[in-house]
């Protein structure tokens, strides 16, 4: 029995979202995603709210974060994706300036600058790494690629930290912090359950020094987190999407299988 196709989009305003569907088509015909149910994918680029609401998953890509949310924003499209992500709960994953957007703060940020989505109880450090010129290339463990995998080659540009996971009303926010705004009521956080810490980036803060001085409040010996999870939120501060490894990407549709399965067994139940 052959189940409706998926329809996975990918946020085309700006950034690399041409890569994510490259990657994506790659992992949808890949032996390693299982087809038990048979299941056919349809790829998106999306646009508009019209766009979104027709999408059973979505991928936020790298690019420039204040970008993508100003002109989110122009186009009455930012709270379409609250609603998506916070509201209906559907598998989202962002790279990069996806994970800025998706997370519930943002650091280093000016007042009225970006605004947010949220979706992820967790305080991020945007541009944490240096500017483009301080760009690198990092071998990654993920675990969660499964037992054995060879390490995977993080691309980091202008890359985020996920500074502090975030325990709701027990954090004091900064001058320099955007928060994203509630939606669904003052329970949403609790529904999406723990954030999970999904890779770690060992050895590199202690090598660097932000704007104004060092960076402090991060544990150099566990490493810097570039990677976490939470519900139905995947976020990587690195870009998969630019490499020619759609091993994430095959991870990634597995969970959404997933998701939906559990879904439609809990209608139908």
């Amino acid at each position: 029995m052959t189940t409706a196709p998926l329809t996975i989009g990918v946020l085309a305003l700006q950034g690399a979202f041409q890569e994510h569907l490259h990657l994506l088509r790659l992992a949808s015909s890949s032996s390693s995603l299982p087809q038990d149910p048979p299941t056919s994918y349809h790829f998106l680029e999306v646009r508009n709210a019209d766009e979104l609401a027709g999408c059973d998953a979505l991928i936020i890509p790298g690019g420039e974060s204040t970008t993508i949310s100003l002109v989110a924003a122009r186009s009455g499209l930012l709270g379409a994706l609250r609603e998506f992500v916070k509201v209906h709960r559907k598998p989202t994953w962002g790279t990069c300036a996806g994970l800025i957007l998706l997370a519930e703060e943002a650091n280093r940020t000016k007042k009225g600058g970006q605004e947010l989505v949220g979706g992820l109880d967790v305080r991020v450090n945007r541009n944490f790494f240096g500017r483009q010129a301080e760009s690198f290339e990092r071998r990654l463990r993920l675990e969660f690629l499964g037992e054995g995998a060879e390490e995977f080659w993080g691309i980091f540009i202008r890359a985020p930290v996920v500074e502090e996971i975030l325990v709701r009303g027990s954090e004091e926010v900064g001058e320099d912090t955007v928060v994203a705004p509630v939606v669904g009521g003052a329970g949403e956080g609790r529904e999406r359950g723990a954030v999970e810490v999904m890779a770690r980036l060992p050895g590199r803060s202690t090598a660097l020094v932000a704007e104004g001085g060092p960076l402090v409040g991060l544990d150099e010996e566990v490493g810097d987190i570039v990677a976490v999870r939470q519900g139905n939120v995947f976020g990587t501060s690195f870009h998969p999407e630019l490499t020619k490894d759609a091993r994430i990407h095959i991870w990634w549709l597995k969970q959404v299988r997933d998701v939906l399965r559990r879904k439609r067994e809990a209608l139908s139940g």
